[in-house]
């Protein structure tokens, strides 16, 4: 308990170095709508998911996380939620009406924003889950992604800086040799520096077989990289005094296509014998994209050795990058899922604090005197959309956190049994997590700004820069179709197909739990029945991978959407039943009661639809291609 607590004190800002009421911030804040800008973490759901979905004291039963108190979880997340709340997000709006500009091929920050990431360093949140030799604060993944989840829905965009250096952090951490981790790692840990991951050139796009990025071997080992990749997110910044690069490129003799692709490390700027750093190193950005949403976000058109070498350090073995690189892009597609959640929590608590302060209408059933209008949460429909919102909420946080948790078991669990079940259990759920939680993001911001009717359309409430900010998640990091033909033609083989068939079965687990809950009984058959459905149209897919490929590819977004939704119905059914069970009365009785409430709305309301995709999974493809494209 004593070690939590000292990890909690070394997250705790210095408030003396960085005070809203007392920083030139301020005037900066005062410029927009404090009301507007508004978020307050969860806390008791974020508590309630890392006990029961992420099971938090399963891991500090590990040797690992020894360390680790579950007892300090609401404490630590209170502290992380009233940093998110005072320091992050009143930047929000004043990112997307500014935006990140390009002076003089430096990029810079709207005001306020180098401030904040100092006490964001200073304060620890960047380094959560970071190795403690690496000044860390050492604890699990599910931790960190609660942190990450507040910091999103405070500011999304900026959010996306350091979960760009997580990610590069996890591939050096994997897969560099230990003279490149000690040259690099305690900078990305601390903060010092930030990381990005440089993947798509012009030409390219997702297909990186077709990567041409250069790289010539020097006589020191080191490498020229010579090339420009685009989208390159947090690419260039003013936050800090380095930018390091994990590049896709092809040494001078590498075979063509995806296997002859090479990890680098390429820093902004050269790295010093002290491990400061240095000179120019060739790493220019040569233009920003002007971009829907997360506007405060630079993505960045960087070039390589144009004027200067751009100095590169080869990662692992040559022509095995792409493998390498998947260490960081798994990584970054759960962060991309945690961006659904977080946008939709955000968009939600604008649309919910609006519906009880707009008065228009008499609702149906609504018991007015004469002359009296209602509230508008009290409208049946309107009503409809909150809950709806709210229970797709619980639902992805549940998924998330449990996945997160698996990553967790996966790496530090001492039994090599239980991390290979982790392990494959995560690299099933992650595209699922990666999509339908994006997906189910930019649902939940339109609906959010759908409650809020015409005014919602107009910018300056800020509704509609949740969706903007929202629409950007199901395309990066691997488009979600890219998502669903990895789940089909991919992760349904893991284990010649028993992976998915004991994630099935912990499903109709869950179905008999509800079963046993007189709160949730009458929900298992609805449960049942869209497992059976899933269950279906997982032997359709498995019977068809590899000798009708096109019908699998023609089903899989259809099929991911399913799967995605019982999964999340699963989630949100365990927290259920856990609310039935539990009796620490850290929860009151009102939330432990609408965790059963949401639930059932879940499994009654939105569960059934999916159960109507399987005819379009299993249609096979002749009727996407009957039409003539000249004829689309």
């Amino acid at each position: 308990m004593d070690a939590t607590r000292d990890a909690i004190e070394s997250l705790r800002p210095s408030r003396s170095a960085f005070d809203p009421k007392s920083d030139p911030l301020l005037t900066t804040l005062n410029k927009v709508d404090r009301a507007m800008n508004e978020y307050i973490a969860p806390i008791d759901d974020i508590c309630f998911g890392l006990k029961h979905s992420a099971k938090v004291a399963d891991l500090a039963a590990l040797p690992a996380f020894e360390d680790l108190d579950p007892d300090m979880m609401r404490e630590l997340m209170t502290e992380a939620g009233r940093f998110m709340s005072e320091i992050i997000s009143p930047l929000n709006r004043i990112g997307d009406k500014e935006g990140a500009i390009l002076v003089e091929g430096q990029v810079v920050l709207p005001a306020g924003y180098r401030q904040a990431y100092d006490a964001l360093v200073e304060a620890g949140w960047n380094r959560v889950s970071g190795a403690e030799e690496y000044g860390g604060a050492g604890l699990p993944f599910c931790i960190h992604t609660t942190v990450i989840e507040m910091f999103s829905a405070a500011n999304m965009g900026f959010a996306m800086c350091t979960g760009l250096s997580d990610g590069a952090i996890h591939a050096i951490a994997a897969h560099a040799t230990p003279e490149l981790q000690k040259m690099f790692l305690g900078k990305l840990t601390e903060g010092t520096w930030t990381g990005s991951m440089d993947l798509t050139e012009p030409h390219a796009g997702s297909d990186l077989g077709r990567l041409r990025c250069q790289a010539n071997k020097q006589a020191d080992g080191t490498y020229h990289i010579k090339g420009t990749k685009v989208f390159i997110s947090w690419g260039d910044h003013d936050l800090t005094d380095n930018v390091i690069h994990l590049v896709l490129a092809r040494t001078s003799d590498a075979p063509a296509g995806s296997r002859g692709i090479s990890l680098f490390i390429v820093p902004k700027y050269q790295v010093n014998p002290d491990g400061t750093s240095g000179g120019d190193n060739g790493v220019q950005t040569v233009s920003l994209e002007h971009k829907m949403g997360i506007r405060v976000s630079p993505t960045c058109v960087i070039s390589y050795g144009e004027s200067t070498p751009s100095v590169g350090y080869l990662i692992g073995e040559e022509n095995a990058g792409l493998a390498y690189m998947f260490t960081m892009m798994n990584r970054e597609r759960i962060f991309v899922g945690n961006q659904g959640l977080a946008i939709s929590e955000r968009a939600y608590q604008q649309a919910l604090e609006y519906s009880r302060e707009r008065v228009q209408g008499r609702a149906i059933g609504d018991k007015l005197g004469p002359g009296e209008d209602s509230i508008i949460v009290d409208h049946p429909d309107v009503r409809r959309m909150l809950i709806e919102m709210k229970a797709k909420i619980v639902a992805m946080r549940g998924l998330l956190y449990a996945t997160a948790s698996d990553s967790d078991m996966a790496n530090a669990h001492p039994d090599p049994a239980v991390r290979l079940q982790a392990e494959a259990r995560q690299a099933l759920i992650t595209p699922i997590v990666k999509a339908w939680l994006s997906d189910t993001g930019v649902d939940v911001a339109s609906t959010a700004l759908q409650v809020h009717g015409g005014v919602g359309y107009v910018e300056e409430i800020g509704a509609a820069q949740h969706y903007r900010d929202a629409r950007i998640a199901p395309i990066y990091e691997g488009t979600n179709g890219i998502q669903a033909t990895d789940l089909t033609m991919r992760k349904l083989r893991l284990g010649d197909g028993q992976v998915v068939a004991a994630y099935l079965d912990e499903l109709r687990a869950v179905a008999d739990g509800l079963e046993a809950k007189p709160a949730l009984k009458d929900t298992a058959m609805g449960m049942r029945t869209a497992i059976d459905a899933l269950a279906e149209a997982t032997e359709w897919l498995s019977l068809r991978i590899g000798s009708e490929s096109q019908s699998v590819a023609a089903g899989s977004t259809p099929y991911l959407n399913l799967f995605g939704t019982v999964a999340a119905a699963g989630a949100i059914a365990k927290l259920a039943i856990a609310a039935c069970e539990e009796e620490s009365g850290e929860w009151s009785k009102t939330f432990l009661d609408s965790r059963v409430t949401l639930a059932r709305f879940f499994i009654q309301q939105l569960l059934p639809p999916a159960v109507g995709l399987v005819p379009s999974i299993t249609c096979g493809a002749e009727g996407l291609f009957e039409l003539d494209p000249a004829a689309l």
